[in-house]
Order: structure tokens, then sequence, then C-alpha cells
């Protein structure tokens, strides 16, 4: 298996699993696979955040307004490994809920990864609402 086959099987099981987790209210898997090292971004689908502090609180948002995840799916349409650099580019597909109201939708997701200790660390993501 070469890198860019072991980043994406990374992608659809660690990622996968911490983000299903955090759709049902359990930020600490999401938390593990994001990077302790500065520079740290999102500009969310919902809120932005720039650096730990930030990155934590949001975190911390996320979970308290998701829960009972039934379905995540990352339709994945190009990923790339660079060195210890790699990123993502797909659709998220999440039925969960939000503040306890049954919901169903779709991201457009553009993620940036490290590679930190030998571990694929989250750096940077971009989510937002696809036009439509």
């Amino acid at each position: 298996m070469n890198q860019r086959e072991e980043f994406i099987t990374w992608v659809h099981s660690v990622l996968r699993d911490a983000e299903v987790a955090v759709h049902s209210g359990d930020a600490g898997p999401r938390r593990a696979i994001w990077s302790r090292n500065n520079p740290v971004t999102v500009l969310g689908a919902w809120r932005n955040a720039v650096g730990q502090q930030e990155l934590d609180e949001l975190f911390t948002h996320l979970a308290d307004s998701f829960s009972d995840c039934t379905s995540y799916e990352f339709e994945l349409l190009e990923a790339e490994v660079l060195g210890d650099a790699a990123y993502t580019v797909g659709f998220e597909h999440t039925t969960a809920s939000v503040n306890g109201v049954p919901s169903s939708y779709t991201l457009r997701a553009t993620q940036i990864y490290r590679r930190e200790a030998a571990e694929w660390k989250v750096a940077h993501r971009h989510g937002s609402a696809p036009p439509g």
C-alpha cells in the first residue's frame, strides 16, 4: 500500500469514526485527530476558529449541539499526500439530531493534514453548504 492509499484508509476509518462521534455528542475522538500545534484553523459552516482555545470551544459547542448520529458518509472527491502534508476534498452527508431536532444535510469539506510523530493530524478545515 502506498502513502496515498494508507492516508485514504485513515480518512475512511479514524477520521470517519471521529466525525460520527462528534455528531453523536462526543468531541473526544475529533479532538484527538486534530493537531495540538498552531496554526490550526476552521472556517466552519456554523462557526470559525483560530488557535487551540477557539478550536476546543468549537468542538465543545458542536458536541453539545449534535446527538444521535445515524449516518455519516464522506464522499471523497480527491486526496493527495505530499511528504508530511495531505489534503482531502469532498462532501459530508450526515444524519443526526441538531439541538434535539433530527436533520440530514450535506457539507462540502476541504481539510489539510500534517503528519506529526508518524500520525496524521488535521490542521485546517473549511466546511460550507454546497450552492443550491
